[in-house]
């Protein structure tokens, strides 16, 4: 009964917008028609309700002011002004270049990057590699107030030992709330802070100063393990930089082999007589 009167709305919108079923139109703006079969598809699936009826009252009200802004835009433009051939040509050919350009790449790029190539751009690029933001190697783990054996965390979460870590990874994955372990990783400080309640106004200071934090809010208890920290303005670490790295690499493999391939293009035009250029 409820998911009835939930969907009430909805029907009522579309009984009161499309009229009589033989006019199979939702709208009319002057000679235009907007059919019902063009709002079926505006409602994402998981909307009902009065969402999905407002969903198409919105629909319906955006193409009605278009199609009247179109009907008073024609009547008071000059026929030059309304001609835009020359930027439709244009704007499609752009498209037919680009998706041959796409389906070239995607057929010919070498996709690998070597560990020299990731490394030899770091190295001879540090301008590009400036921290804006404080970066962090941390595990965390977190608890509910009064979770047992909240004392065996406490003793091995500052631990280096593999056979502690195990322990304690094997007590995480059963009791924890939240947890991280892998301190090989590069963090955000900003991101950090989202998951364990750090309050500082000076998270370098706080970087220096703490190897290992323990925090109480709410119904939780949080433990924190700094393995190392960079602060912003100083040289993003390699780590941290890879995979942006190889994105930079592809990318200008791509553009290279693009200009290689307008390149063979026009040599192979040339060669057939069939690119002329008069500039006098």
């Amino acid at each position: 009964m409820k998911k009835l009167l939930a969907l009430l709305p909805l029907f009522a919108l579309l009984i009161a917008c499309s009229g009589n079923k033989e006019k199979g139109y939702v709208a009319r703006v002057y000679d235009k028609t907007l059919l019902r079969a063009d709002v079926s598809g505006v409602v994402p699936p998981g909307v009902h309700g009065r969402d999905s009826a407002e969903m198409i009252r919105g629909f319906i009200n955006t193409w009605t002011e278009n199609q009247l802004m179109l009907r008073q835009a024609d009547n008071n433009l000059e026929s030059e002004q309304k001609n835009f051939d020359k930027e439709i040509e244009a704007y499609k050919n752009s498209l037919i270049i680009y998706a041959y350009q796409k389906e070239f790449v995607r057929q010919k790029l070498d996709t690998q990057v070597t560990e020299n190539e990731i490394r030899g751009y770091y190295n001879s690029h540090p301008q590009e590699f400036t921290l804006k933001d404080n970066i962090v190697q941390v595990r965390y783990i977190k608890l509910m107030k009064g979770t047992k054996g909240a004392a065996l965390v406490k003793m091995l979460y500052r631990s280096d030992k593999r056979s502690d870590l195990e322990k304690l990874e094997k007590f995480c994955s059963r009791f924890a709330v939240n947890y991280f372990m892998d301190d090989s990783k590069w963090l955000y400080m900003r991101d950090l802070k989202k998951e364990i309640p750090i309050k500082t106004y000076d998270e370098e200071e706080f970087l220096k100063n703490n190897k290992s934090a323990e925090f109480q809010e709410g119904d939780f208890v949080y433990f924190v393990g700094i393995k190392g920290f960079r602060s912003k303005e100083s040289l993003s670490p390699l780590t941290f930089e890879r995979e942006n790295i190889r994105s930079i690499l592809l990318n200008k493999k791509k553009l290279k082999l693009i200009d290689r391939l307008k390149a063979d293009i026009l040599e192979q035009a040339r060669n057939k007589n069939e690119v002329e250029i008069n500039l006098q």
